[in-house]
């Protein structure tokens, strides 16, 4: 549906982790009221339903899991992420998180309750994987093969950390890469003819507890790339954790600060 640019305009006021969701109620609105655009009045119209609690607490699930737009076929996926997906929508489905935070939070549900995942396909992360209680982003580690180097330069500029180079001899060329720098995207295997820097382990890396708000903290990263069984192991330990330990709808982050990350870690 189209919508008009004072509607655009109002919509992007609304909370990024809800505007999709906020979007679509909109349209429903527009197209009950018979309109063929989405007008600023629709905006208002449903804004002011959504202020009344009772409302939004119908459209709580008590989780939010988001993706980037890897699964449309974005070029900078790092690892295709459509299983794990399906997978973690399955593990938050198996859990009544709208039930357990109604008796955790003492009042009237909403939105910034629920539990947050978010799946980013590569280090771009668009979905900002960083500011959730669970992030995931993708992650492939370039690797030596013992292929000639064609010394064409490609992978120096396709880097846009600068972590690699090439070192020269009188002999040969031969590609280093910096460990330090290298965020793990995998564009330098994707853009090697010889063949001579090569994708090498590829999953996941996952940062916890992060979160916005009055305190905000970016996420923690568990050190590692992680497989898609390992990932699900470490989620399903995570949801243990924040339903053990949850004393009043807080968020992820709140009780890892409070108990620390050793249960995560499995120590």
């Amino acid at each position: 549906m189209n919508w008009s640019e004072e509607a655009e305009k109002a919509v992007s006021k609304v909370p990024f982790f809800v505007r999709k969701k906020v979007r679509a109620k909109i349209e429903e609105e527009a197209t009950r009221a018979g309109a063929a655009k989405v007008l600023v009045e629709h905006v208002e119209s449903c804004r002011k339903r959504f202020l009344s609690g009772a409302q939004m607490e119908k459209e709580v699930r008590g989780f939010q899991i988001e993706t980037c737009f890897g699964p449309s076929g974005c070029e900078n996926r790092a690892v295709v992420s459509d299983k794990l997906i399906e997978e973690l929508e399955k593990a938050l489905s198996r859990r009544d998180f709208a039930g357990f935070l109604k008796k955790r939070v003492g009042g009237p549900l909403k939105f910034h309750h629920e539990f947050r995942v978010s799946i980013s396909d590569c280090p771009n992360a668009c979905s900002r994987p960083q500011i959730v209680d669970f992030g995931i982003i993708g992650a492939a580690r370039p690797e030596l093969s013992a292929q000639a180097c064609a010394d064409c330069g490609a992978c120096v500029q396709v880097c846009r950390e600068h972590a690699v180079r090439l070192e020269k001899n009188t002999r040969d060329c031969r590609p280093a890469i910096d460990a330090e720098k290298c965020v793990r995207c995998g564009k330098c295997a994707g853009v090697c003819p010889s063949g001579t820097i090569v994708e090498g382990v590829g999953g996941y890396r996952i940062l916890l507890g992060g979160k916005l708000g009055r305190h905000p903290q970016l996420g923690t990263e568990l050190q590692g790339i992680w497989s898609l069984g390992e990932v699900l192991e470490i989620f399903e330990r995570c949801l243990d954790i924040y339903f053990e330990n949850n004393q009043s709808g807080e968020r992820f982050g709140e009780i890892l600060n409070r108990i620390g990350t050793e249960a995560v870690r499995g120590e």
